[in-house]
């Protein structure tokens, strides 16, 4: 065969090796089976979509779904019909137009779970954000005289009663607390601190870059393990510092060959060489927890009673409030630090206020073990959460779901976020085996349900503590388990 003729044959070869797997051409058949989409938004389906959810994201989610139509095409497969592409939107809009921030069933025997909004609200709490939350409010004006008034004004006389300082401010988290008073009294000066206390909280903070970020420097003092007066000492003579912090360990606990100075010691020092003392607290105790078997807590009330100048906690830890930072001590620094433009950007609404508000007045009026979820779950008696751990064992098992059996297992509780660390309290949850379904599935299928709820896995395990679930709640867990394939 001539050469040129050779060539012109390996060209058709190869048109026609391109004819033949190119999907567009193969498929233009399936293509031409798609519906417009003015013909889709005029079927009846897409019309009650569209009486659901508004026309634009009715009209934009039928366009995608028709762009997927065509990417599958070109990978070869066929044309879906008109129905099925309504359903595939229909899909689309339930699952973006579903609240993602929901209720949730905390069964990990973690009482203040970050994962799951830390510290679940009081009654009255929540009967206070729903009050201000539907219309105004009085947030920032003095009712007496009808002119503008402070946001803080709602809590200051409540923290000052319950904690004896002499002032407070609230701001929107712990953090931002110790942020603002680091940059109001210490910027531009050294902040001395143990070594053993430059924590890292959760989503990778770490103290000394808030330190960093105040515009203060810092001086380390001691060993991780051993700090002494003295070190604070020298580190004092040797520089210039503005402010002397202790910070509480939160979420890790140094044991063995330790030593630490007290807070007595270190505003003793303070006081001796006229330098302020701080005292991050972090959970902020309100309430001795010692009758509950667990180990001593600084309380607030202590750190203040020390003589310290500032102390600083959270509101939605031990506290069992809302998501606040709260800065309690000596008028002459609360009210610095309430002058800093910082602390606008700091400030709190008046959800948050108004759930603050309710909780600190159950301290001061009410029964705090009994009224306070969080302190609730920590006094709760071991019988009664191991007799609510038999009703649920007993109700699932009365179901009589092929291959599953519930049972009653001891287990501990923690209080979690950060606080109390290394400390447990004795538990009850009910255990459950599948023969069809591993711990990871059925913890799966449970993560699944509306209300979601989460429990935890141990030795293929899947347990829900009871002490972390309210009685309310079983009924939910009681329906996931019926809905489980037997």
């Amino acid at each position: 065969m001539p050469a040129d003729l050779y060539a012109v044959y390996r060209q058709l070869l190869v048109f026609s090796a391109q004819r033949a797997y190119n999907p567009t051409v193969e498929n233009n058949t399936e293509f031409r089976k798609l519906p417009s989409v003015d013909e889709l938004v005029r079927s009846g389906r897409i019309k009650e979509l569209i009486a659901e959810h508004s026309r634009k994201v009715v009209v934009d989610n039928v366009r995608k779904a028709l762009a997927s139509a065509r990417e599958s095409i070109a990978r070869g497969e066929s044309a879906p019909d008109a129905d099925a592409i309504a359903d595939i939107v229909g899909r689309e809009l339930g699952r973006i137009t579903q609240m993602s921030l929901t209720r949730a069933i905390n069964a990990t025997g973690i009482i203040i779970h970050t994962g799951l909004g830390r510290a679940a609200l009081s009654d009255a709490a929540r009967r206070a954000i729903e009050a201000v939350a539907g219309g105004h409010s009085t947030l920032e004006i003095d009712i007496k005289t009808g002119k503008r008034g402070s946001r803080q004004d709602h809590i200051t006389e409540l923290i000052v009663e319950l904690t004896g300082a002499e002032n407070a401010l609230v701001v929107n988290n712990n953090a931002a607390a110790v942020l603002l008073a680091l940059n109001t009294i210490a910027r531009d000066m050294d902040v001395v601190i143990s070594r053993g206390q430059l924590v890292e909280i959760g989503g990778s903070f770490r103290l000394p870059d808030i330190i960093a970020r105040a515009g203060a420097r810092l001086i380390e003092v001691g060993t991780t393990n051993r700090t002494r007066i003295s070190d604070y000492q020298q580190a004092a003579w040797q520089n210039e510092p503005g402010l002397l912090l202790r910070c509480h360990p939160s979420n890790f606990k140094i044991t063995g060959f330790t030593q630490d100075v007290s807070l007595d010691e270190l505003v003793a020092l303070g006081s001796q060489l006229h330098i302020p003392v701080m005292d991050d607290l972090g959970s902020g105790a309100l309430v001795d927890l010692v009758p509950y078997g667990l180990e001593h807590e600084p309380t607030v009330q202590e750190s203040i009673e020390s003589g310290v100048d500032m102390v600083t906690f959270s509101g939605d830890k031990l506290l069992g409030a809302s998501q606040t930072g709260i800065l309690a001590g000596k008028s002459e620094f609360i009210d610095q630090c309430r002058s800093n433009p910082l602390a606008r950007a700091l400030r709190v609404d008046k959800l948050t206020l108004a759930a603050l508000e309710a909780t600190l007045h159950i301290y001061r009026e009410g029964d705090p073990f009994a009224d306070i979820p969080v302190l609730s779950a920590i006094a709760r008696p071991l019988e009664e959460v191991a007799a609510q751990a038999s009703k649920l064992a007993r109700r699932i098992n009365s179901l009589k779901i092929d291959g599953l059996n519930a049972y009653v297992a001891p287990s501990t509780s923690e209080t979690g976020g950060g606080s109390l660390p290394g400390q447990s309290i004795e538990s009850r949850s009910v255990a459950l085996k599948s023969r069809g379904l591993s711990a990871e599935d059925l913890g799966r299928r449970f993560r699944e349900w509306n209300p979601p709820i989460f429990g935890r896995i141990t030795r293929d395990t899947y347990l829900l503590d009871m002490r972390t679930v309210n009685p309310q709640e079983l009924g939910d867990i009681i329906g996931r388990a019926r809905s489980l394939p037997g």
